[in-house]
């Protein structure tokens, strides 16, 4: 089954695209419908409930960073996992991400990879500068990803900061070295802070993932809760030529597929 998708992307204006064209960025805020936005923050707590329980019984502290998909494991493994990925593809395949993946990846889009990335209240660490492509193992040409705000982010509870290209000094994939005694990639050690995002709660920074980025420590109260799902114009593939992650097709033609 297909649909067609008749109306034109009204939320992408030619100002955001020539601002994705120039920096890499742009966000749009407050466009996330409010049912689907309490649907993923149900869903971001009842797997975290389930995450901070299996630490406990290991014995193991409670992480302050949190990384954690819906699509990572099979049907049937993981019954808190089900719920929350029937919950979750309301959104990542609805009419608004259509209208965002197509004005900026064109008429042949796929799901390609998504997680839930959460810092723990007060004490949730940092994110060094990095390339998303950097953890892509294969010569792939830049996706997009969806840096979605279940929380208002602020610079207080360690909201994400762009690198423009221009500022970067180029748009290509640079090299990235392993952070020691972590799983982060560095791919910028300079001095410029980069351009905050500041924005409530039902927002999305769209940005390339060539991009450079990192984020601040959470000094606050509160998690800060972001949902990332990520689209390509093709599958994003390993070194052995299979799906690196998701290979779901969600346009074809420019038509929603599913």
């Amino acid at each position: 089954m297909t649909t067609v998708i008749d109306s034109p992307a009204s939320l992408v204006t030619e100002a955001h695209l020539r601002q994705f064209q120039e920096k890499g960025f742009f966000v749009l805020e407050g466009v996330i419908p409010a049912a689907h936005l309490e649907m993923m923050r149900t869903a971001c707590g009842n797997l975290i409930d389930q995450i901070d329980e299996r630490a406990d019984e290991a014995g193991r502290p409670r992480t302050t960073k949190y990384f954690f998909s819906v699509w990572d494991e099979p049907q049937g493994a993981n019954p808190v996992k089900d719920i929350a990925r029937e919950q979750i593809r309301q959104f990542v395949f609805s009419d608004l991400m259509a209208e965002i993946t197509r004005s900026l990846l064109g008429d042949d889009v796929y799901l390609s990879y998504e997680q839930f990335v959460v810092k723990a209240a007060e004490k949730g660490g940092t994110f060094a500068w990095h390339q998303d492509s950097a953890y892509v193992p294969a010569k792939h040409d830049p996706y997009l990803t969806c840096w979605c705000t279940l929380d208002d982010v602020t610079e207080e509870n360690g909201t994400v900061y762009m690198l423009p290209y221009d500022r970067a000094g180029t748009r290509d994939l640079v090299p990235h070295t392993k952070l020691e005694d972590d799983f982060d990639l560095v791919g910028y050690r300079g001095d410029d802070p980069g351009d905050a995002v500041i924005a409530p709660a039902g927002s999305i920074a769209l940005f390339s993932s060539h991009v450079l980025h990192r984020s601040g420590p959470n000094t606050t109260p509160r998690r800060r809760r972001i949902y990332l799902p990520q689209y390509s114009s093709a599958p994003l593939l390993d070194s052995a030529g299979k799906p690196f992650y998701i290979a779901e097709p969600f346009l074809k033609d420019g038509r929603r597929v599913g």
